[in-house]
């Protein structure tokens, strides 16, 4: 039976592939804070699951759905540093280790973009706190040098998927009238289905010559308008209240997040993977969404 471990794999993502591995015939091994799992703090255990395993997917972390405190901050970085490392350290040790090491990275890593898209050639790293937080797990992951282990980062875009994601919020904005332009409406939404997360994973591991970073996104963002149309189209809401800046710095005030979550532009095109021949399932929005909702 062959063996995967998802580190961090108790959020939306996590149980997603927890149950496709499962299916597939996987023995799935998971590391993370709840007690019924393999404690980070449990280094035998953690050694003994990695040992002959297949694949090693790192989805730990603090969420970024939160306010930009020092407390908040210092967990999101300190959260990502840690568990990287403390798996590298763990990879090193092994006599037989993980074929493939997949750590999680964000598209965040890029500047705010509303006149061209990102690749992984020729994008632009951008600033600022969530853009540092992405560029020192990167360094924390590529610092270790692991010779029978390929190491690949993924810079995902936003995750959709059923019951889990950022699709909860932008429903309850659609039955509360507010599912009009957020801002300008012309900032880029890059985003990707849940089952073409899983899809390129598997795609990634067997491709056994690749490795490096990744971007894990549709090849076709659209801008926020043409996101909250589509969003209130599938579910059937005639119209929607647009939500201007200021109005959505008191709303993130109120729920504890932060405006950059919807503000920023973040306009990603997966390169690497189509040039490898990648091929998505869920390549537009509209079929996302008839899919998800």
């Amino acid at each position: 039976m062959q063996k995967v471990v998802l580190a961090g794999g108790t959020g939306f993502i996590g149980e997603y592939f927890h149950k496709k591995f499962k299916e597939l015939g996987y023995e799935v091994y998971i590391i993370s804070r709840q007690k019924q799992h393999i404690s980070w703090e449990d280094q035998a255990g953690i050694l003994e699951a990695l040992e002959d395993s297949e694949i090693l997917i790192n989805l730990a972390g603090k969420t970024v759905n939160c306010r930009y405190n020092e407390a908040n901050k210092h967990e999101i970085m300190n959260s990502r540093i840690w568990t990287t490392t403390l798996l590298g350290e763990s990879i090193q040790l092994c006599n037989n280790p993980p074929k493939v090491w997949m750590n999680s990275s964000t598209a965040t890593i890029y500047r705010h973009a509303e006149d061209r898209p990102m690749t992984e050639e020729n994008g632009e790293i951008g600033s600022g706190f969530s853009v540092n937080v992405a560029t020192n797990w990167e360094k924390t992951f590529f610092s270790f040098d692991l010779p029978k282990t390929r190491q690949i980062a993924l810079r995902i875009a936003i995750v959709l998927g059923k019951n889990g994601g950022v699709i909860i919020p932008y429903r309850n904005l659609m039955k509360f009238g507010l599912g009009g332009i957020q801002g300008t409406g012309n900032q880029m939404f890059s985003w990707v289905h849940v089952e073409d997360l899983f899809q390129i994973v598997l795609f990634l591991k067997d491709k056994e010559g690749l490795s490096g970073v990744f971007n894990c996104s549709s090849p076709q963002p659209v801008s926020n308008r043409k996101l909250m149309k589509e969003l209130r189209k599938t579910m059937n809401v005639p119209f929607g209240i647009p939500s201007p800046k200021w109005m959505l710095e008191i709303g993130s005030l109120l729920v504890k997040t932060e405006t950059e979550l919807v503000l920023k532009s973040r306009w990603v095109l997966p390169e690497r993977l189509e040039s490898e021949g990648y091929t998505f399932t869920f390549e537009t929005l509209e079929k996302t969404l008839q899919d998800i909702l």
